[in-house]
């Protein structure tokens, strides 16, 4: 198994009108004419890669949206992904390493390594993908199996993403945080030269802009590096009388005076009825005015990228470089086979012994990101409105979704309930809020369920 050469990153498509709207754009607020009159006007003229440079120059970079790109990320590393996945306006289908054998995927490497580096590079690669395979092969679920797959991991997906966003990527790939991996500035190179050929003139500002710095380091160093991974997650901060607030904003909108709105947000049946409205509403924004912020100590790498996945939240993710190669995840497939989990142990041992060869022999400490094992562990916190935290339980405490960020959303509601009992007892998976979407894809447990998160039951 090794790494493929050529392109990795190809734009497959583009909106068809190309550049054509975004100049249609910048003049349709200063031109007269219907919006088809002024694209037709667009079109094909000289000037529009002038006046995109213009627009976008003075700060108008809406204009740029309305082109959208679609990109194949074809075996481009895991870490690779990871990374981009963090571009939340853009939109991403990934191979799923749930569902999908990975025993011959391939893996990513570093084009630095040198000729004694590479040898032991791909011996410990070479066993820890053997690792994988060996558990895959006694009936371990591939979403357990995959905690032993090395982040160097071959991964393919799509993107599709607005020329505004696709710059911001670009920025970061070739001038931010990823230009210190030569992986990711190599993604951004070839990016940047197909949208070159393709629509020049949106690019022209980006090329010309001489205020790209590289990212500053951060001020501050912790003082005592953390020894052992916390396990429970936490509610750093939230709103209060979130219940109350959900209410009166909702009333607002309805037209209510605010002393009327006031009053009727105390009254706990008009609560009850307000909330149950909004839970069924195709447009319950009035949720969005509670906040919750958690502290989520020692998730999987696996788990990572589900969480991230989430777009409307804030999510801080400490640099990869960081995250803890002591640390990992123990799947309860694994924990009562002697055998599988002396392999699986086996196998974050080999990953560190890799990190400690590589890094001994002078090798980039950006490069050991690709010896991280997805079961490898890191702490993020994570800031989510309540419309969001109710997509978020619904899509998380089911018992189709992936153990690990189960049992996460699970104390997450659990510290809600605590905080705002009664707003966040309505909340939890699909079928307790509304019904299953899964169809055929169901547990068939929806009455069980539903008891477990009734309001009533606190263990969850």
């Amino acid at each position: 198994m090794e790494q493929k050469k050529g392109t990795h990153a190809i734009i497959l498509g583009l909106t068809d009108t190309g550049e054509t709207i975004p100049a249609a754009s910048g003049r349709i607020s200063t031109q007269p004419g219907t919006a088809s009159e002024i694209f037709q006007k667009s079109l094909g003229n000289e000037k529009n890669a002038d006046l995109i440079q213009k627009v976008t120059k003075s700060g108008h970079n809406s204009t740029v949206e309305h082109t959208v790109f679609n990109i194949a990320f074809e075996d481009v590393s895991v870490f690779a992904e990871q990374f981009l996945i963090e571009f939340r306006l853009a939109s991403f289908t990934v191979k799923s390493r749930r569902y999908v054998d990975f025993s011959d995927c391939g893996y990513f490497i570093p084009s630095s390594l040198s000729e004694e580096q590479m040898k032991i590079y791909r011996n410990s690669c070479d066993a820890l993908f053997a690792c994988y395979q060996e558990l895959v092969d006694a009936g371990v679920p591939r979403e357990d199996a995959r905690f032993v797959l090395p982040y160097c991991l071959h991964s393919n997906f799509y993107c599709s993403v607005n020329a505004r966003e696709l710059l911001h990527m670009l920025s970061e790939l070739l001038y931010g945080r990823g230009a210190k991996f030569p992986e990711l500035y190599a993604l951004g190179q070839e990016i940047l030269e197909q949208i070159k050929r393709k629509t020049p003139g949106i690019l022209q500002n980006f090329l010309q802009d001489g205020s790209k710095l590289p990212e500053k380091p951060f001020p501050l160093t912790p003082s005592v590096l953390k020894e052992k991974a916390e396990k429970s997650v936490s509610l750093l901060s939230y709103t209060e009388n979130a219940t109350e607030l959900i209410c009166q904003t909702a009333l607002l909108a309805q037209g209510f005076s605010f002393s009327e709105a006031k009053k009727l947000a105390k009254d706990r049946q008009k609560q009850e009825e307000l909330l149950a409205y909004l839970l069924s509403s195709s447009r319950p924004r009035a949720l969005e005015t509670a906040v919750y912020t958690f502290s989520i100590p020692g998730i999987s790498l696996a788990c990572l990228t589900h969480f991230a996945r989430h777009r409307m939240q804030s999510i801080q993710i400490p640099s990869l470089c960081r995250a803890n190669r002591k640390e990992y995840v123990l799947p309860t497939s694994i924990q009562n086979q002697p055998i599988l989990l002396e392999s699986y142990k086996k196998a974050f041992r080999t990953a560190e012994t890799l990190s400690e060869k590589l890094l001994s022999s002078g090798i980039a400490k950006e490069d050991l990101v690709y010896t991280l094992l997805s079961g490898n562990t890191i702490d993020i916190t994570t800031t989510m409105n309540a419309r969001e935290l109710l997509l978020f339980f619904k899509l998380r405490c089911c018992n189709r979704a992936q153990w690990e960020i189960r049992e996460k959303a699970n104390q997450m509601l659990k510290l809600c309930r605590e905080k705002e009992p009664a707003l966040f007892s309505r909340f939890g998976p699909s079928c307790y809020v509304s019904h299953c979407p899964e169809g055929r894809m169901t547990c068939g447990k929806a009455d069980q369920i539903k008891k477990i998160y009734s309001p009533q039951f606190r263990n969850l």
